[in-house]
């Protein structure tokens, strides 16, 4: 019984490589080939067994493959030959078999199709409160070479000759990625690139140069809360607590808000907040629940000037407006153009009415302002009805008053 593999392998798509397989057969290793390439394999069978070639068969990955493949070269042997393979269906490989008549395997290979890696592209680095450094990229090209393929990521200080892999590679829909878990050093530039390698060739990704101080980012802010504002119908107000690393390194930041309706996926951002941690939701939809999120970008840090990443948006938070029928759109603050017009519109009406009606008060405050809000929408729904013959607007009117003189002094 021989036991032995010769074959001859090339890359090209004009010369079929040629694989001879005798029965049983031991193998050594496995060709590689690139997609579209041809592949033509023989079974020998050893002059000790006797078995005709034209009573074997072949099957590829489990399935038998057409007899216009095959060619049977010899009473002995018989070949299968290949075109424009495809590329492999799992990396482990792609079983050839040669079988008896009765279905047994008499020998076999593992064949690997695949192409090169290209350069891997969109390398982005990131480090939680400076503490670490985590880098992901995407592969080049295709992005699916078929066959194994290992990318390691590389860095080292700009200045310094050597060089460190990263150790921590991700798995699973995050397997593009490394984690780097000890104190990264600071005021120094690294020097970061992948490198990517199949038994078919390697690629390098561009060297991307970054300061640890310039691709910061922080936790979500933590509790977030969103309560109501009093009576009003159509606001919200939202705070949060800064993350506390913040308190750990010398810098500032903004934060950006998003909220929807329950029962909608699309979000509203607002994005000039600030570096406060409080923000009221003006306009909203009365009677409606929102989802609210917060997150958290660092400006300024050890005196950088460039800021550093947004974090993840905090989980959402839930609350509900007070019931109306008012309907308006929604932002954080008042902006330019017909807010502003609107809160000039209701100050004017506002203050006139202080002078009308809430003569002998003395003090103001945003609370009363807000009081007369809910008052005005109360007025607003009263005055779509029919007052009740034992409340005239004159006795309305002077309740009201007498609710706000309350109020001014709080």
């Amino acid at each position: 019984l021989t036991h032995s593999l010769t074959h001859s392998l090339t890359h090209s798509l004009t010369h079929s490589p040629v694989a001879v397989i005798y029965y049983i057969l031991y193998i050594f290793d496995d060709p590689v080939l690139r997609i579209g390439s041809s592949l033509t394999a023989s079974c020998v069978l050893s002059p000790d067994f006797d078995l005709p070639a034209t009573s074997l068969y072949w099957t590829l990955n489990g399935v038998r493959l057409p007899g216009s493949s095959y060619s049977v070269v010899s009473s002995d042997v018989l070949s299968v030959t290949l075109h424009s393979l495809s590329g492999s269906r799992q990396q482990s490989g792609d079983n050839l078999m040669c079988h008896g008549a009765d279905g047994q395997i008499l020998a076999g290979s593992c064949l690997y199709v695949g192409m090169p890696p290209e350069k891997p592209v969109n390398l982005t680095c990131w480090s939680r409160n400076a503490k670490d450094l985590s880098c992901k990229w995407s592969p080049g090209g295709q992005g699916e070479t078929h066959i194994r393929t290992k990318y390691t990521l590389k860095y080292k200080l700009r200045w310094y000759e050597r060089e460190e892999e990263c150790g921590n590679y991700r798995t699973g829909k995050q397997r593009y990625s490394c984690y780097i878990p000890r104190n990264p050093a600071l005021f120094t530039p690294y020097e970061i690139w992948v490198e990517a390698a199949n038994q078919l060739g390697s690629a390098t990704s561009d060297i991307t140069t970054l300061d640890i101080l310039d691709v910061v980012t922080t936790d979500a802010p933590a509790n977030v809360q969103v309560s109501r504002v009093g009576d009003l119908e159509d606001q919200l107000t939202v705070r949060w607590a800064s993350p506390p690393e913040l308190k750990d390194i010398l810098f500032q930041a903004k934060y950006q808000i998003r909220y929807r309706l329950e029962d909608s996926t699309e979000w509203k951002v607002v994005d000039d907040i600030g570096n406060q941690t409080s923000c009221r939701l003006a306009g909203l939809q009365p009677g409606t629940v929102y989802f609210v999120q917060v997150r958290c970008r660092p400006v300024g840090i050890y005196g950088s000037r460039k800021p550093g990443i947004w974090s993840e948006w905090s989980h959402p938070t839930a609350a509900s407006t007070p019931s109306s029928e008012r309907l308006q759109s929604g932002s954080c603050d008042p902006k330019p153009g017909d807010q502003n017009s609107t809160l000039r519109r209701e100050l004017k009406q506002f203050f006139g009415w202080v002078r009308k009606h809430a003569y002998g008060c003395s003090g103001m405050s945003i609370k009363l302002y807000d009081q007369w809000r809910v008052w005005l929408q109360k007025s607003h729904k009263t005055g779509n009805q029919s007052l009740s013959p034992k409340i005239t607007q004159a006795k309305w009117q002077a309740e009201l008053r007498h609710r706000l003189c309350i109020y001014v002094t709080l």
